[in-house]
């Protein structure tokens, strides 16, 4: 991965990138420093397979170095509790204090009775929230607890997906890919320093390349009205000329108007720009607009 894993306190996370030899992203993982002397990994369902077989292969080469590591996968479920109720529901079941739990930090726990919980300060939504990784055989019993509490509600990956657009994240295999590189992604601030210097991990050159010459085409936020922007829908410039694609887009419930995200051409990256967009055989105008679109609510250390 390109982050600095080393650095990272006991307890502390961080969202990271598995890159590939040519700067591609192969996967956003979160990977957390844990207090029990060994990194906890959560990958995309979807990339499971591929991300195992990657940390699988690089294992057996250091083994093979004489290095000591090995890889268990956990068999567990992962529920997310995001919102600003969040602290005030789950805390009632903890023996933790919340308060001393941050953004990006992280403890193995009992949830309502649940031994063997992991318990992680973070989520997708752009909102204060946690990730609870549950023994899979207790998680529907975990699930139904929370869902007693009345300031809890079951939301689908539509409700998911527009909250993490409006914070301006990235979806795997929507907006990020193995054909688009960190820089390109705006997601810089995922190399860690150390490792810049180090150019240690896969994809190093071509990516630091770009960090030194800039990328010929960056990821954008788009707002507009009317019908919302969808992927794959063409980005075009003044002059009528394709300079991009929409990767994600959807009506805004926050702000009451369609955002969305996007790949243009450098030169038509800067926000303020206005672009136009084909929707439905129609060229709508969408602005480039900073992200997150909504301002985010993280828990951080005072």
């Amino acid at each position: 991965v390109v982050g600095d894993i080393a650095e990272l306190r006991p307890g502390q996370g961080t969202l990271t990138l598995l890159t590939n030899e040519h700067g591609g992203i192969v996967d956003d993982l979160i990977v957390t420093n844990t207090v029990e002397d060994h990194l906890y990994v959560v990958s995309n369902a979807g990339c499971a397979d591929k991300d195992q077989a990657v940390m699988e292969g690089r294992a057996a080469e250091l083994r093979a170095a004489g290095g000591d590591v090995h890889l268990e996968v956990l068999d567990n479920a992962l529920l997310a509790l995001q919102g600003p109720s969040m602290a005030q529901v789950l805390q009632a079941g903890l023996p933790d204090d919340l308060t001393k739990l941050t953004f990006m930090t992280s403890t193995a726990t009992t949830v309502f009775g649940v031994p063997g919980c992991r318990v992680t300060r973070c989520g997708y939504t752009g909102e204060d929230g946690v990730e609870i990784s549950v023994p899979a055989g207790r998680a529907v019993e975990l699930a139904e607890r929370l869902l007693g509490c009345p300031e809890v509600w079951p939301a689908g990956l539509a409700a998911r997906d527009s909250l993490r657009l409006e914070a301006g994240l990235c979806l795997y295999g929507n907006d990020i890919d193995e054909s688009t590189t960190p820089v390109e992604a705006g997601l810089l601030w995922t190399l860690g320093k150390r490792r810049r210097t180090a150019m240690d991990f896969p994809g190093a050159a071509i990516i630091m390349e770009q960090v030194k010459e800039k990328p010929k085409r960056k990821r954008v936020g788009l707002t507009s009205v009317g019908p919302p922007l969808r992927p794959p829908a063409a980005i075009l410039g003044p002059e009528g000329t394709p300079v991009g694609t929409v990767t994600s887009g959807c009506p805004s419930p926050s702000l009451g108007k369609n955002i969305a995200m996007g790949y243009v051409q450098a030169a038509h990256s800067r926000p303020g720009t206005t672009l136009t967009v084909e929707v439905r055989k129609k060229q709508q105008p969408a602005l480039v607009t900073k992200m997150p679109f909504v301002p985010t609510h993280y828990y951080m250390a005072k």
